[in-house]
């Protein structure tokens, strides 16, 4: 289970420490930084598909992201750097990207991989060390000390792609796999062209797609593996009365509710916003392979506010499952999933912090050296 994450100087955030339980809820008002820690989340998972640049250059490029405030500390100005990490049970990461300085032409804004380290446990140390890296020079924890890299490195590209050998690293390859298999749900489209109000050629799908469009699939899929008690359940909190079927025809799924007195279920792209939106979270939730860790954003946006308590109970029982973290506007939602979990408040506007936490007070944490 991932225990703590750390962002420093990404957009608001500029230096926060966070442990997380099995169920960890983030709340707090407008502006305070919620979505930044989502963000900075998913760019720290795009370092193990090797796609953090791309994923900062969407952004505008690394100095748009980072902390707009002074980076000064006593007389000293600290040197630009936008740090993510987490630790983990088993095995750690952290990275430290910064910018170019002998220039790169027309790439001058891609941001740099200044230094990087796994570790296992949760505490960077040197007796926990595996491999560390600092401009394009590595090393790797060998049986007689520390071994250097002869994998040439480039300086925009994580070691998480480039030492991701069994051979060289089992232990990089292992951290890898770990952070792919993290899953982030923000927003799923349920205007009337979207892919999930549309049929779906039937396949086997334990997995929701970014995009809902597998939606029908993968429903079938958890009554295929046996958990179709838990989907019926998780429709009759939200609707009573009401019965979800699916339609699986030989090359054509389709999702249908059939609701009150009405003489035929209502298809998908008959559904309302928000009663799809729900289908598409049961969907996510109830996943027949759960992720290593799933990260809801706003997961009530568009729902009625009665549907909270349902989707509340949803994302409980799936933290029996996986590890999950929910960042959310709704009062109601965070407080009844932190009866069951760790909640954390932030607030601050421009410098994002956790409420009630003193800055001497932020949990242990280590950052490798450039």
């Amino acid at each position: 289970m991932i225990r703590r994450i750390a962002v420093e100087h990404y957009r608001s955030i500029r230096s926060m420490v966070l442990d997380l339980d099995a169920l960890t809820v983030v709340t707090g008002p407008n502006g305070s930084g919620k979505t930044n820690l989502y963000r900075a989340l998913r760019l720290l998972a795009e370092t193990a598909h090797n796609r953090a640049g791309a994923a900062l250059a969407a952004e505008g490029g690394l100095a748009s992201v980072l902390w707009a405030g002074k980076r000064r500390h006593g007389s000293a100005v600290e040197p630009v750097a936008l740090k993510l990490g987490f630790s983990d049970d088993d095995f750690s990461y952290a990275v430290d990207f910064g910018l170019h300085t002998n220039g790169m032409g027309p790439f001058h804004s891609d941001p740099v991989v200044k230094a990087e380290a796994v570790w296992a446990g949760e505490i960077l140390r040197p007796a926990t060390s595996l491999a560390r890296r600092r401009g394009t020079f590595a090393e790797v924890r060998g049986e007689s000390g520390w071994e250097p890299v002869a994998v040439p490195l480039d300086q925009n590209d994580s070691i998480l792609a480039q030492l991701a050998d069994p051979r060289l690293s089992p232990e990089i390859v292992l951290l890898r796999e770990q952070i792919r298999a993290w899953r982030f749900h923000e927003t799923f489209r349920t205007d009337a062209d979207a892919p999930a109000r549309r049929p779906h050629t039937g396949t086997f799908s334990p997995v929701l797609a970014d995009d809902g469009g597998d939606l029908p699939s993968v429903l079938a899929t958890i009554r295929h593996q046996g958990s179709g008690g838990e989907l019926d359940a998780a429709i009759a909190e939200a609707f009573p009365g009401a019965r979800l079927e699916v339609g699986t025809e030989p090359g054509r799924f389709t999702v249908g509710l059939l609701q009150g007195d009405l003489l035929r279920p209502l298809l998908a792209h008959e559904l309302s916003d928000g009663t799809l939106r729900y289908l598409l979270l049961v969907a996510a939730l109830l996943s027949p392979r759960p992720p290593r860790l799933l990260v809801l954003n706003e997961p009530e946006a568009a729902l009625h506010v009665d549907l909270v308590p349902a989707l509340a109970g949803l994302i409980r029982r799936a933290s029996e499952r996986t590890q999950v973290l929910v960042i959310t506007h709704s009062a109601e939602l965070s407080r009844r999933l932190g009866e069951h979990g760790r909640r954390v408040e932030l607030s601050g506007v421009g410098d994002t912090a956790i409420e009630g936490m003193l800055p001497l007070e932020h949990p242990p944490w280590s950052w490798p050296q450039r």
